[in-house]
């Protein structure tokens, strides 16, 4: 049974809330904690280093080798109700995981502490190496964690340090400053004691007690450091937030919330969630994971900080803080950065595959009105010479805001509309949000309530907050059971009116709750296992995102590849899909913090992300407009999206001139795509992001640590937003000490330089690396699957030895036969005046075969002398002419490159082609 309507001065309050404009619902500081509002924040924070009243000690004589061969101890001190067991392995290369929880053997408090599941892949305890005995020393065992890092702990005070074999220098460091506490459970509230938390008209009961842990970690030899999506900023690194010269003293929050508006520059937490911190400075690279899905503090600590007369070079030190949860936590060490990210991706899963379609451009707007409207910015695309790939529909195409459902006023024909748009190789997508309107004649609550399967309140009953809908309920997706009964839900027969090429969009999914504390769930509802909200509330969008993913999977019979766009994100939500940046604003600054937040998420294993184009709140001025086209179509994820208040937006709609702009922002992106999805390929592997910081690229260069203005895509295109209305010029560096070539018009710029350009209207400053092959294809089509049958453009842009070097990747694009070997992998080589292409594709994957007839049609050479008048294909010892020809096709370019024209060798196939 539904439970009783809420008073009508409330039902009037909340509709007027729904019904707000973007003005009224622009982020508001007051409603929001800050550390000082937040208990467990402000006790840790006060703490000075080495102040603690009961600091943690290894217990004499309880370290030991286990039989898996991991390290184990006890923590405690005498003050404690129980002590702590300590746990160290060690994961190949350079990986070290710490777990301490409490030891239930000796008293049971009611409750145990919350481990997060199935975020780590399900082999990492497996994978893990057999540590030697440990030596002890002085208070100190010290322990191989590899060939050249040792591991020493500390015994009193508990202490524990990454460090090279070798020399001795320290890496990474636990508990260097004392600050490492760890709230034990209590058995019951002791007399006198109170434990509820007040903010503003919400009350958090706290039935369990306080329970919070932190601790200090340093990264030795690092200039900066990096991570903790999500907030709003325009710097690549993390700013100090606290200590000398520190202004506005906030940690860095890590609370998934949904934030109207947010600020482009604060450490105050937004839609997702990742804690992991990347340390990086000349020669070395280190990483930080804690695995933990309760709120989140850290503060990055100014040099003195601690009072400290002098400080250490080239070490930063970071306090963390969490409400709940253990210690489960990774240390990781690289060479360079990359190493870094790879051992978290190993943990954490690499990036899902996507489908071909979904790297190109997608078209949305809150909302679509009806089929009329689809079918007419469907036309507006084809009769402006516009690319695009999918069409998004937002809450409004439903019937009432319930998931699952048409508006059959508005969309009678959903089927039949999917149809037209699939004809012309284009795809929908429709929004999914977790919150369920408690309705009695909407099955799915029906059926949900029947069940059992809602999250429920501390009172045990069936929590009921208000979104979208109105009231609803919330599916409590930590129980797998929930998960699989959720993803049923997406076959053709539950969701009716969906077709194979339509697609999902999770909204809301931190969870967003209107009339809840910071407008999202109370912190003591429970979830299955008895779990409180508190301690898994960064994890809930991930587990949303998971089941509706596998949804897709299941619809299409494991063949095809799922595409799930997500606001709320956590740890391992790569695997799973895409994530955007949610709800920016149509103004330059947010344009330009957009660029620091796509690198961070990639930084942190989530590479398929992207910012709103244009802007979701306000109007974008024209010019505003193209310069986010010209930054956007460099993003993973290219998604033009608009708030229901804003002007119609759609490119055509601001002019002749500006649309040309806009659409050669798109063409460009199209004619990338063969680089992209290569890319995309690699991440799928790797973990390495499809667009990177400059120092991901050039880890010695420090000109590039703190560059949030410019960006690697891959390894061979570097592009420079422009982030100022009427800027006339801007100063670009170009690293390295090669050669960058303009990707317009092939002009050559040194190395190492930073260069003062003009701006132009046409673009932004974008170039391309001297040593790299980037493959493009320049005929545009309605749509990337049009362009499935069309040939190649090779771009070679020679270094200062005359050689280059870059790979391909084809596919089917949408299943996963590239699993069973079903794909095209090629490495093109040029050296010695000769251009050769090797297969490097593994032949052990399994038995499929894809193959294409798709050709190479023209070869682009940047930095050979211009004498070359002829070439060489062998096999065969045909010969084809080489002329002067455009970079590229569009209106008016200059012929400026020697191009080998016409080649038609088949990307599948070995060959050589010598200039002669």
């Amino acid at each position: 049974m539904d439970p009783p309507p809420l008073p009508r001065v409330l039902r009037l309050a909340l509709l007027l809330l729904l019904l707000a404009s973007p003005a009224t619902l622009a982020w508001k500081k007051e409603e929001f904690r800050n550390c000082n509002q937040t208990p467990f924040c402000k006790r840790a924070r006060t703490r000075a280093p080495h102040s603690l009243d009961a600091p943690l000690s290894l217990v004499a004589g309880s370290l030991a080798v286990s039989p898996e061969g991991s390290l184990t101890a006890e923590i405690s001190h005498t003050s404690r109700p129980r002590p702590l067991i300590l746990r160290l392995s060690a994961l190949p290369p350079h990986a070290l995981r710490l777990q301490i929880d409490e030891d239930y053997s000796t008293s049971t408090p009611p409750h145990r502490r919350f481990h997060v599941p199935d975020v780590l892949l399900p082999d990492v305890d497996s994978r893990a190496l057999h540590l030697s005995k440990p030596k002890t020393v002085g208070g100190a065992s010290t322990v191989a964690l590899s060939s050249d890092l040792d591991v020493v702990v500390k015994h009193d005070p508990f202490e524990l340090t990454v460090r090279r074999a070798g020399s001795g220098d320290p890496v990474l460091s636990f508990n260097s400053h004392g600050l490492f506490d760890f709230e034990p459970l209590q058995e019951s509230k002791p007399e006198g004691e109170t434990w509820e938390e007040q903010f503003r008209s919400h009350t958090d009961t706290r039935p369990r007690g306080p329970q919070s842990i932190s601790f200090d970690v340093s990264f030795h030899g690092a200039d900066f450091v990096y991570g903790l999506p999500e907030h709003g900023s325009t710097s690549l690194a993390l700013r100090p937030t606290r200590g000398p010269g520190v202004e506005e003293s906030e940690p860095y929050r890590l609370f998934n919330l949904d934030v109207f508006e947010y600020l482009h520059e604060s450490p105050f937490g937004l839609y997702g969630s990742i804690p992991f911190m990347i340390g990086h400075g000349p020669g070395a690279s280190s990483g930080f994971f804690w695995l933990n899905a309760a709120e989140m503090q850290i503060d990055v600590l100014a040099p003195g900080w601690d009072g400290a007369t002098s400080t250490e070079n080239g070490r930063i030190d970071t306090l963390w803080m969490a409400e709940a949860g253990v210690v489960d936590a990774f240390f990781f060490v690289g060479s360079e950065p990359k190493d870094v990210i790879k051992q978290y991706i190993s943990v954490t899963g690499t990036p899902s595959m996507p489908q071909q379609f979904a790297v190109a451009y997608h078209q949305c707007r809150w909302n679509y009105r009806d089929e009329e409207d689809v079918a007419g910015v469907d036309a507006g695309f084809d009769e402006h010479d516009i690319p695009y790939d999918v069409l998004w529909l937002d809450i409004e195409h439903t019937d009432g805001k319930r998931y699952f459902t048409w508006d059959r006023s508005t969309f009678p024909n959903p089927e039949e509309m999917q149809r037209k748009i699939a004809d012309k190789g284009r795809k929908m997508v429709t929004i999914v949000d977790p919150h369920m309107k408690r309705d009695s004649g909407y099955y799915l609550h029906e059926e949900a309530t029947a069940k059992g399967y809602y999250v429920k309140d501390a009172s045990g009953n069936d929590y009921d907050g208000w979104c979208w809908p109105g009231s609803s309920s919330y599916p409590d997706m930590l129980n797998p059971e929930i998960r699989d009964w959720w993803a049923d839900k997406f076959s053709y027969q539950n969701y009716k009116g969906s077709t194979p090429t339509l697609y999902i969009w999770n909204d809301m999914n931190e969870p967003s709750v209107f009339n809840g504390p910071e407008v999202t769930m109370p912190r003591d509802a429970i979830h299955n296992g008895d779990v409180e909200h508190r301690e898994l509330h960064n994890a809930y969008g991930y587990y949303f995102h998971m089941a509706t993913s596998d949804g897709l999977v299941k619809r299409g019979e494991g063949k095809d590849r799922p595409f799930v766009l997500s606001r709320a994100f956590f740890a391992g939500s790569q695997r799973y899909g895409a994530v955007w940046t949610g709800d920016n604003s149509a103004d330059w600054d947010h344009l330009k913090s957009s660029i620091p937040m796509v690198l961070t998420l990639g930084l942190t294993g989530i590479t398929f992300s992207g910012a709103d184009v244009g802007g979701f709140f306000g109007n974008p001025e024209p010019d505003l407009l193209v310069r986010w086209y010209q930054v956007g179509a460099f993003y993973p994820f290219f998604r033009g999206h608009a708030h229901h208040d804003t002007k119609r937006r759609e490119p055509w709609l601001f002019g002749e001139r500006k649309t040309a702009l806009m659409r050669e922002a798109i063409h460009m992106r199209y004619s990338l795509l063969p680089y992209y999805y290569t890319l995309f390929q690699e991440a799928s592997v790797t973990g390495v992001p499809v667009m990177r910081p400059l120092w991901l690229e050039f880890p010695d260069d420090k000109e590039t640590y703190n560059n949030g203005e410019a960006f690697m895509v891959g390894p061979g295109i570097l592009a420079q937003g422009i982030y100022e209305e009427d800027q006339k010029s801007v100063s670009v560096y170009l690293p390295g000490k090669e050669l960058w070539y303009d990707l317009r018009n092939g002009s050559p710029y040194k190395g190492s330089v930073s260069h003062k350009l003009q701006v132009s209207e046409d673009s932004i400053p974008s170039f391309q690396r001297a040593g790299t092959i980037v493959p493009r294809k320049d005929r545009f089509r309605r749509s990337s699957t049009q362009m499935v049958n069309d040939p190649y453009t090779l771009v070679i842009a020679l270094d200062s030895s005359g050689s280059a070097e870059g790979e391909l990747y084809v596919d089917d694009g949408k299943s996963y036969d590239y699993q069973q070997g079903a794909f095209i992998h090629r490495r093109f080589v040029f050296a010695d005046n000769k251009l050769t292409s090797i297969n490097i594709a593994p032949d052990n994957l399994g038995k499929k075969v894809f193959s294409t007839e798709c050709v190479i049609e023209r070869i682009i050479i940047l930095g050979l002398s211009s004498g070359a008048k002829k070439a060489i294909i062998e096999p065969g010892n045909q010969e084809v002419e080489i002329d002067l020809g455009p970079i590229s096709l569009r209106s008016g370019s200059r012929s400026v490159a020697p191009t080998v024209r016409r080649p038609n060798v088949r990307v599948v196939d070995d060959w050589t082609i010598r200039i002669a």
